[in-house]
């Protein structure tokens, strides 16, 4: 009988290393087949759209994947994530259908005990859109409508922020935006870099971003649990691209000063 419990506690560790080698070789799993798989948002502007003609995606997001991609040595296979909401930015990550998120995704405390994230790679403040010369201060925005996507950080953000608010939820920012068109709403609140990318698209001189703030959101990729070997990789070239300054090009091409959203960089990759 001890032998037997020996003998299946032997098993039970050696399935143990054995899934701890398999989490370790994920990198190199990639590598064999050729294709890192990246999960996006293709329905945020700035970070990764479809284009209506062509189908293709492009954006910031799109282009630090490619860019750890190409230093893999693999081609880069994208699958859209058909919602904004948290938990299929995760699941499309947890059940092995990507091996990499890039989808505009703070890194929270909850979000780490899910799935393991890189070091930030994009900073922006969460702020406001609204019709110009209503809001010069947060106080203009109390007991107002306020749009925001349902299942975001944005939300939390908010309620804390303001709590005399109604808080609007939206499956996503462009019927958020197109509620603050019609009136329904006072204001759509997200990351300022999503909101300039909205802006830039509407009739010019109707809508503004106003100087108010609630929180800083810090973006990371999401990889996960356990793959140590790849998040080591992804972190390694996060801060070669810094260095090189790969980082700051791509930046600049979606939100530097000459683009049609300009924002101003305002953090650098660093290892934390």
């Amino acid at each position: 009988m001890k032998k037997i419990a020996l003998l299946f506690m032997i098993m039970f560790l050696m399935a143990g290393i054995g899934g701890m080698a398999c989490a370790e070789d994920s990198l190199q799993a990639i590598k064999n087949r050729g294709v890192l798989r990246v999960g996006v948002k293709d329905l945020t502007p700035g970070f990764a759209l479809a284009d209506i003609k062509t189908g293709e995606i492009s954006g910031y997001d799109v282009d630090i994947a490619r860019a750890i991609a190409r230093k893999l040595g693999v081609r880069m296979e994208i699958t859209p994530i058909g919602g904004l909401e948290e938990q299929e930015r995760i699941s499309i990550l947890t059940e092995g259908r990507v091996d990499l998120v890039a989808a505009t995704m703070t890194r929270t405390k909850d979000r780490k005990t899910l799935i393991d994230f890189s070091y930030t790679y994009f900073v922006t403040p969460q702020k406001f859109l609204v019709r110009k010369g209503t809001v010069q201060r947060l106080s203009d925005l109390k007991n107002k409508k306020i749009g925001t996507v349902d299942k975001t950080t944005s939300v939390m953000n908010l309620r804390k922020a303001l709590p005399s608010a109604t808080v609007v939820l939206f499956s996503d920012y462009v019927p958020a935006f197109l509620a603050l068109q019609n009136g329904e709403i006072f204001a759509v609140t997200t990351d300022e870099a999503i909101l300039a990318a909205i802006l830039a698209k509407a009739d010019e001189g109707v809508f503004e971003i106003p100087k108010v703030s609630i929180s800083k959101e810090l973006y990371g990729l999401g990889v996960r649990k356990g793959h140590a070997s790849f998040l080591n990789f992804v972190n390694q070239t996060l801060l070669e691209m810094e260095k090189s300054g790969e980082a700051k090009k791509i930046y600049d091409k979606w939100f530097g000063p000459e683009s049609r959203m300009p924002l101003q960089r305002t953090f650098k990759i660093t290892a934390k």
